[in-house]
């Protein structure tokens, strides 16, 4: 069972899905003439804008919760593999493939907004959505929905927990189970509440762990300053061969940069248009640009700060997949958040540990929480128009009994089976993206033109003969979504 199960993951992400990530960035940026350069100033402006109404969340609140998804464990741990097996110069490929994934971000994240319905009151809308409406493929959308049910309701939620738990007992001896009983209470607190509730957790949790961490990552930096300039040459040069000690492995410093870069800002994998699609916007694109910031912030930012903090110290090892090793500054310890606890240790003595320790439950928690609501939005689409409560009950102990299963038991087979579940969407939600390109641009054009006539761009999807759009099409009102400065 476990040979097959790995044998089916090597396939899902195999150098094909990593290729079809890279090319797709790639062929957004150019068909939108790069927006995440040209519109730069309108991510900031668009941040704020926008407020929330008894059927959706501010722009703020919406991003906030794809950010909860998108900065988790691999923030840590994948950039300190991505180093591990690839060498400094993977960083840099981090950095090209959240440049690129940032347009794929802006389209899934648009489609997402175009295609999305009024449920029971609540906005929703996701892949599943716009697989059905756009595609008018329901099979294709159904297996979508299913897929996303079982990988983020039951399969990664324990492997998240189980972070947690190992990093609590590691700093604190606080008892695997005594964390787990403790996250599913606070989740079971935040999740009853209704998505209103994830949106106000997250939008104060998320900016709140993701500057600290960035703050320790600058005092580590400023506390090594002389070694700056050197840090960033090594990456430079190790990215394209010109370092000698790491110039025969330049094919894994690209191929792990990459990877990595896609393990964790998910561009493109279908999780982010569904906190997308919650957010009280008056035009599609400006969700769209709102969220590929949210890619420049998992990865320019937050995996920066690791990598930073990892190189600047020398607090790693370099070991090509079936090599002799290069770099050796760590033993034999096994690539992952050891590494940042190490890189902090070096310079805060007694401080590494309980640092990692912390910033692995801010990161994983919220994590948890962007699964459940990912979860609870394909479930509502799996239900249709009939609201049965029951089952939105039954996922929410479910996700709560995983979290604790998951703190105490090894979560080794369930998280090869989570990265099924996640590869299966990042191949569905692609192809459907790569069909659903037409409207996506149109979209776009849109935005641009009303904005250069100086108007604030308001959507109309008969306009732009884009069929299906039955939210803004019927029920839309502008002055739903007047902007304010307001964000809660």
């Amino acid at each position: 069972m476990e040979a097959f199960v790995n044998g089916l993951n090597d396939i899902i992400w195999s150098q094909a899905l990593i290729y079809l990530c890279l090319g797709v960035g790639l062929f957004y940026s150019i068909a939108t003439r790069f927006m995440q350069i040209r519109h730069l100033k309108d991510m900031f402006k668009l941040m704020f804008e926008g407020k929330s109404s008894e059927a959706g969340v501010s722009s703020f609140q919406a991003l906030s919760m794809a950010l909860s998804g998108r900065v988790g464990t691999g923030n840590i741990a994948g950039v300190a593999t991505a180093i591990a097996y690839g060498g400094p110069g993977a960083v840099f490929w981090m950095w090209v493939m959240a440049f690129l994934g940032a347009s794929s971000g802006f389209v899934e994240a648009t489609l997402g907004q175009v295609y999305k319905t009024k449920h029971q009151g609540l906005f929703r809308g996701g892949p599943s959505f716009y697989i059905e409406k756009g595609l008018k493929m329901k099979w294709y959308a159904l297996l979508f929905a299913i897929v996303t049910v079982i990988a983020t309701g039951v399969l990664l939620p324990g492997v998240q927990a189980n972070s947690i738990a190992s990093g609590m007992e590691n700093a604190f001896g606080i008892s695997p189970m005594v964390t787990g009983i403790f996250l599913a209470a606070v989740l079971g607190l935040i999740i009853f509440g209704g998505v209103k509730r994830i949106a106000n957790v997250a939008q104060v949790v998320v900016p709140f762990m993701a500057l600290g961490y960035i703050v320790v990552a600058l005092i580590i930096v400023l506390l090594n300053i002389s070694q700056l300039p050197s840090m960033i040459a090594l990456i430079f040069k190790s990215a394209f061969g010109a370092e000698a000690a790491f110039g025969g492995i330049l094919g894994a410093a690209i191929m792990w940069g990459v990877k990595r870069g896609i393990y964790s800002n998910e561009a493109g994998q279908g999780t982010a248009p569904h906190a997308a699609a919650a957010a009280e916007v008056s035009h599609p694109a400006k969700q769209g640009i709102v969220q590929a910031f949210s890619v420049y912030v998992d990865t320019l930012f937050v995996c920066s700060a690791t990598a930073f903090m990892i190189l600047i110290t020398g607090m790693y090892n370099v070991t090509p997949e079936n090599g002799a090793p290069i770099v050796n500054n760590l033993g034999d310890m096994e690539p992952g958040p050891g590494y940042t606890q190490q890189a902090v240790e070096a310079v805060m003595p007694g401080f590494g540990a309980p640092f990692v320790a912390i910033a692995l439950l801010f990161f994983a928690f919220t994590t948890i929480m962007a699964y459940y609501y990912m979860a609870e939005t394909n479930l509502t689409y799996l239900n249709g128009k009939v609201r049965r409560i029951w089952s939105e009950h039954a996922l929410k102990i479910v996700i709560m009994a995983v979290v604790i299963y998951g703190s105490v038991k090894s979560a080794g087979l369930a998280w090869t089976l989570g990265d099924i579940g996640v590869g299966s969407m990042a191949w569905l939600n692609i192809i459907a993206i790569i069909l659903l390109t037409k409207p996506a641009l149109k979209v776009l054009k849109d935005y641009e033109e009303q904005r250069k006539a100086g108007k604030d761009p308001v959507f109309d999807p008969v306009k732009l003969g884009i069929e299906n759009a039955d939210f803004w099409e019927k029920e839309y009102k502008p002055e739903d979504a007047e902007p304010t400065r307001k964000t809660s």
